[in-house]
């Protein structure tokens, strides 16, 4: 079995971080079954590595290693780039084709972003997982694959699981052995390595210095938070080299590159559904305060007719529970029981504690309140979430892919964004 300090060297893998080496030595040790891995992580950490590893520690490394992303096929397709179609299958369907499945026989297929499989297509996943049968598109024949499959995702799968975006029993097949990969920002030692490997690759590569970091610049770099990780430090690292004449960076213009407060699209997109659902909740809690306080009065309502009705006990009554009549009825100057058609002792309307109810608690105005507020607040995130779009792709010359790595969505999602908001 190979060590942790060899699969580094062999794969170019930068880091020393607990979290990193123990992810490392569960590849290795999984690598020599066919368990299905569900590698865990955010976007750009590197979790196409955990594969490859696996893959070529495995008796499968003399056969087909494919790696697919699921977020970059449209949902039309995707069956057919996994299990195949039939001639005339579809439109468009002109000869017959072999998918993934078929063509990783033996092997090993890495399905990135599986989270982003459609239902239909899960179900289809899910049968090749129990028994390795799948039919190809436009066909009723049974075929047979023997595939290792490692999947990755950077999506909450328990919460898209619990919006029934993913099949329960799908996600416990994958994970048989789940494999966590840290964030950049979890593993703070590891930025200055990266960084200094980076920087001397594009200095080789572009046939210029070595850039330098200051001190203090470096000390910025390992306190920034990365919501992009490696993917995004190497694209900055990238970006001094080509873009700085001054070797020697100091804190200030790195500032000019990484600005200090860090708005993430997905923090942007994902703080709509909280925001919406405490507000309903917020609402329902008016709700509950403005029934119970109907019901307080006609409770208060009861009890007049009570005392009105057994004027004899009255008297007797305020002497024993002065606290209470004070409490319910307020300050009201004590008045001798008058009979049934006449004045009643205590009236409703003369409580302060009803008009503040009134006043206060009207159900129909805090409801347009709150939905206006909300209106206000989606309107204003997705002001925000157009302007990330827009300035990440401007960055990455339009370039979809690049720009969707750079928001940490998927090209798909990415997508359907710009289509949505005619970008």
């Amino acid at each position: 079995m190979e060590s942790i300090q060899s699969i580094k060297q062999r794969f170019r893998i930068i880091g020393n971080d607990p979290m990193l080496n123990r992810a490392l030595e569960k590849s290795i040790q999984v690598s020599p079954t066919d368990i299905s891995v569900l590698v865990i992580g955010e976007s750009g950490v590197g979790k196409e590595f955990i594969p490859k590893i696996i893959h070529q520690l495995s008796s499968r490394k003399h056969h087909s290693y494919i790696a697919v992303n699921c977020g970059a096929i449209p949902e039309g397709t995707i069956d057919s780039e996994l299990f195949g179609h039939e001639k005339g299958a579809f439109t468009g369907a002109t000869a017959l084709r072999k998918g993934y499945f078929e063509v990783a026989d033996k092997g090993t297929i890495f399905l990135d972003e599986v989270g982003e499989l459609p239902l239909t297509t899960q179900v289809r996943l899910l049968r090749v997982l129990e028994s390795g049968e799948f039919l190809k598109v436009g066909s009723s024949q049974i075929q047979k694959t023997d595939v290792r499959i490692v999947a990755a995702t950077n999506v909450n799968m328990l919460a898209a699981i619990k919006k029934t975006r993913f099949r329960e029993d799908l996600y416990y097949r994958l994970n048989t052995i789940q494999i966590d990969l840290p964030s950049l920002r979890a593993r703070r030692g590891d930025i200055a390595l990266l960084f200094r490997k980076f920087s001397q690759d594009f200095a080789e590569k572009y046939h210029m210095p070595v850039i330098r970091l200051s001190a203090e610049a470096m000390s910025y770099i390992e306190n920034y938070p990365w919501p992009g990780n490696i993917r995004q430090l190497r694209n900055f690292a990238e970006q001094l080299s080509v873009v700085e004449t001054n070797r020697e960076i100091s804190v200030e213009k790195i500032k000019e590159y990484l600005p200090e407060h860090v708005p993430l699209l997905s923090s942007a997109i994902s703080s709509e559904i909280p925001r919406q659902d405490f507000g309903n909740e917020r609402d329902l809690l008016y709700k509950v305060l403005f029934d119970m306080r109907k019901d307080l009065n006609d409770l208060k309502s009861l009890t007049l007719e009570l005392m009105r009705t057994h004027p004899g006990d009255t008297h007797r009554f305020e002497q024993d529970h002065p606290k209470l009549v004070k409490k319910v009825f307020g300050d009201i100057p004590a008045r001798s029981v008058e009979p049934l058609d006449s004045e009643p002792l205590y009236r409703i309307e003369d409580t302060h504690e009803f008009n503040l109810l009134e006043e206060e608690f009207d159900y129909e105005e805090i409801h347009e309140e709150q939905e206006q507020r909300l209106i206000s607040e989606s309107l204003s995130l997705q002001e925000k979430e157009i302007e990330f779009i827009r300035k990440a792709l401007k960055r990455n010359e339009g370039r979809r892919k690049m720009a969707a790595h750079e928001l940490g969505i998927s090209e798909r999602t990415l997508y359907r964004k710009i289509k949505q908001y005619g970008l």
